[in-house]
């Protein structure tokens, strides 16, 4: 596990996802929709794609809640009980990369086809750019409705940075958190890297963020 990775477990005291607590913003608006839509998609299979930490396990947890249905990681996943993924309208795969059991992802979606179920793959990238080992499975791949969540925009960076440093107590002053949205990198790996260590300089330091700080954060 990367030393980022590792931040921000650390960072996420819970994993309790709510509605309210998930922004919707034109980088991640289409695939908000688009779940907000079910059941009425062209197909019965979507992969909501976009960088790690972008909000796909938020987004189709608030899904699960509303719509019900079960969640399963990609790297554990195995195709064993029938019975058991029949009691559920809506099956979620979270956590999709080209480190999983091919036969068992072919083998649900085939189930998916079969009895009338909706299929959502959470995953980095688009899965019809993996290349499959198993023939049938790219294939298969590419018939799925595609959702990506972009790069964070500006205002999306801001309320990010305001909510989360606002969770812990950690309040910057508006002039400071433009600076930091105008400089940071438009990735949400980096947005909860910088978060991270806002907070943490907060906590062991007992000082005001001003300036001076933000700039060693953002290394310039």
């Amino acid at each position: 596990m990367g030393d980022l990775d590792q931040l921000l477990l650390n960072f996420k005291e819970t994993n309790n996802y709510q509605k309210d607590d998930f922004y919707v913003s034109k980088s991640n608006f289409f695939a908000y929709k688009l779940l907000d839509s079910w059941p009425n998609w062209e197909k019965n299979i979507i992969n909501i794609h976009g960088e790690k930490y972008c909000g796909k396990s938020h987004l189709t947890e608030i899904f699960i809640k509303k719509n019900k249905g079960i969640t399963f990681d990609a790297k554990t996943f195995k195709f064993t009980d029938q019975k058991e993924l029949k009691l559920y309208q809506n099956i979620i795969i979270d956590n999709f990369n080209d480190d999983i059991d091919e036969k068992s992802i072919f083998s649900l979606i085939n189930f998916v086809d079969q009895n009338s179920k909706y299929l959502i793959i959470n995953s980095t990238r688009p899965i019809n750019k993996i290349s499959f080992k198993l023939k049938d499975l790219i294939s298969r791949s590419k018939n799925c409705l595609e959702a990506k969540i972009n790069e964070p925009d500006d205002e999306l960076i801001k309320v990010l940075i305001v909510k989360n440093l606002s969770d812990k107590q950690v309040i910057i002053d508006e002039k400071l958190i433009n600076f930091v949205v105008k400089r940071i990198p438009r990735s949400y790996s980096k947005i909860f890297e910088f978060i991270y260590k806002i907070d943490e300089i907060s906590l062991k330091k007992k000082k005001s963020i001003d300036q001076k700080i933000i700039k060693e954060v953002l290394g310039k």
